[in-house]
């Protein structure tokens, strides 16, 4: 019975833990790290995306990039996703670079509260 109990006791802290993960992944951004991803943003992704997120035109080697404003994402839309798609680049044909070895992990979630930030002011 001691065993149920303890194993019962550990699930449940798993439970909270990961409850608590997944609402850390989706909170709200931080001024201070919306500020820090504007300027992170600007200097690493608005010759694609636009400074403000509209999307870029394109060129005759690379496809148009595109909004980071909209309600259509095509490469997922939850904060993990995008922290994943910067991180990684945009696979197969990588039209949008891999970022991880330029950003480290806090600036890229930088810009990704930044991108959010874009989201509230359409």
């Amino acid at each position: 019975m001691r065993a149920y109990r303890s194993r019962i006791v550990i699930l449940a802290a798993a439970i909270v833990a990961a409850a608590e993960l997944a609402a850390a992944a989706q909170a709200p951004a931080v001024p201070d790290a919306v500020a820090a991803g504007q300027q992170l943003y600007l200097k690493n992704c608005a010759s694609c995306h636009g400074r403000n997120g509209q999307g870029g035109p394109g060129n005759d080697l690379i496809p148009a990039a595109p909004s980071l404003t909209g309600d259509k994402w095509d490469h997922g839309s939850t904060d993990q996703a995008i922290f994943d798609n910067i991180r990684n680049g945009i696979a197969p044909d990588f039209n949008m670079v891999p970022f991880k070895d330029k950003l480290k992990d806090d600036e890229i979630k930088s810009i990704v509260a930044f991108i959010r930030s874009l989201e509230k002011k359409k």
